[in-house]
């Protein structure tokens, strides 16, 4: 035992000494020289300097276990190096590396590294291993496989897009080894790889056992502005727009986000292009199963106009229940456009028309819900009364005169001057105020007849056969409507067709 003194790295030794010493070693370890002396010959390992030894364990006495590796002396090898619980008895062959010299001169000795040149001499590309994940970089994550130190780029961890690193510390990762550098000490793993062949595995289970109108767990993948697609075990399907909730839905983001977690019900399948859609409102109950029951016409109900369109708006009664309310049942006035008197997200009353569960139609009305402003229009416009109002539209035939807000009424052409004219823009003109006699007022059917003329006389006169020509005047707009050529109509009393009314636009 004098001699092995000599290499305990605590002695201090003179330098002529120490130069003796690594002339007479040379390349060789003081691993090399024990198992010289044991008379063997040492194994090199790749991957590293080290050299594994055979040794047996003498004895286990707390913390230390004592290993024979031959020659004239013991090894001490740390009882933390075995899983709890599964400490070698003594006599059993373990594999160790020499480390060096503790303090009492005793050679020390580590499983760890054994195992650790072991794993270099296994280890190759294509292989799939486990590591835990021990630290990270902006170029991915450090991984450590049986005390071999491997990298994973951040494009290899999943088969999405990975941001954030964070989550996967001290994770135990599955993974295949793509590349090897044994002279280098580098390992490259991916385990994007891994989960590629587990997809493509799950995928082709999948739709052995998929069928329309199967529910299933899935989890959004991505989102774009028509949908979602959802990954339901290695096979994407596409959640559309409209089939994502009962109620209008301007963004996908406003339902789901990427990796939500969603039961969705499978809709359709196709086999030949290998695509699937998604339904997640199809999961839920149909609002529009119990809309007989909620809703019936003449109820007035409150809703938010959810979108406006040239023939009428939608109005959202509850989620997933719209009703429609046509421009005709917008306003007692006559509009262009719906957008004249409502606006996307305005709460109205309305006069519920009609209800049809199973075609899935509400027919609303917004003017039915108010108060009917024809409403005594006999009495407030009586006869020869003189009325001012506001031309709202010019026809061929003659003018439209609002007198309040829904009521209208018609200054024919021949009603416009006691002088014989030849357009009714020569006369009036849109937006002006003009003041007018009241000829006739028909409250039921919601028309009223004004007059310019000074000679009240020849007025009444025309106003008594103001309703007897309504018959010739629908007749003339038939064919008008068939595309006969339509003759231009002449004020003053001699014209065809004086003393027509409101009514003759309406059937016109």
């Amino acid at each position: 035992m004098d001699n092995e003194k000599i290499y305990r790295p605590e002695a201090k030794l003179d330098d002529d000494l120490q130069k003796e010493l690594d002339e007479a070693l040379g390349d060789m370890s003081i691993g090399d020289i024990v198992d010289l002396e044991a008379g063997k010959k040492p194994r090199s390992q790749s991957g590293g300097d080290d050299k594994i030894i055979a040794g047996t364990v003498v004895a286990v006495q707390g913390d230390d276990i004592f290993v024979d590796i031959g020659g004239r002396s013991e090894g001490l090898l740390p009882a933390d190096q075995f899983p709890p619980g599964e400490l070698p008895e003594e006599g059993t062959a373990v594999e160790v590396t020499i480390e060096g010299y503790d303090r009492d001169g005793m050679l020390r000795l580590s499983r760890k590294g054994a195992i650790l040149a072991a794993a270099w001499d296994t280890i190759e590309r294509g292989q799939v291993v486990e590591g835990r994940v021990t630290g990270m970089n902006k170029g991915g994550l450090e991984l450590s496989i049986d005390g071999i130190k491997a990298f994973m780029p951040i494009s290899q961890i999943d088969l999405a897009r990975v941001e954030e690193l964070d989550p996967y510390l001290n994770q135990k990762l599955k993974c295949e080894i793509s590349e090897v550098d044994r002279r280098e000490g580098n390992v490259v793993v991916s385990r994007k790889a891994v989960l590629k062949r587990e997809a493509a595995a799950n995928a082709e289970q999948l739709w052995q056992t998929l069928h329309e109108g199967k529910i299933v767990s899935g989890k959004v993948r991505s989102i774009m502005p028509y949908g979602a697609f959802v990954d339901i075990g290695g096979v994407d399907g596409l959640l559309h727009i409209k089939d994502m909730a009962h109620s209008r839905v301007e963004k996908p983001e406003d339902i789901v986000h990427v990796g939500q977690d969603v039961e969705v019900r499978v809709i359709s399948i196709d086999t030949e292009s290998k695509k699937i859609g998604l339904g997640l409102k199809q999961t839920q109950a149909d609002p529009w199963d119990s809309a007989d029951a909620k809703w019936s016409a003449d109820m007035t109900v409150s809703g938010r106009v959810v979108k406006l369109m040239d023939f009428g708006a939608f109005v959202e009664l509850e989620p997933g229940v719209e009703g429609l309310v046509p421009i005709s049942e917008c306003s007692f006035r006559r509009i262009g456009h719906p957008k004249e008197i409502l606006g996307v997200g305005d709460v109205v009353k309305l006069r519920v028309l009609k209800v049809d569960a199973e075609a899935k139609r509400i027919s609303l009305s917004l003017k039915q819900a108010g108060d009917d402003p024809w409403q005594g229009a006999t009495v407030r416009y009586a006869p020869d009364s003189m009325i001012e109002g506001v031309v709202t539209r010019i026809t061929d035939f003659g003018a439209f005169v609002e007198l309040a807000a829904g009521v209208e009424g018609l200054l024919h052409i021949s009603q416009l001057s006691d002088k014989r004219i030849d357009s009714v823009k020569s006369v009036v003109s849109e937006g002006q105020t003009v003041t007018a006699r009241v000829l006739d007022v028909d409250e039921e059917r919601r028309r009223i007849s004004l007059t310019m003329k000074k000679d009240t006389a020849a007025g009444q006169a025309v106003a008594e056969g103001t309703f007897a020509d309504l018959e010739a005047v629908q007749n003339r707009s038939d064919e008008n409507r068939k595309g006969k050529k339509k003759k231009p109509l002449k004020g003053g009393m001699e014209a065809p067709g004086g003393g027509m009314s409101l009514g003759d636009l309406k059937l016109g």
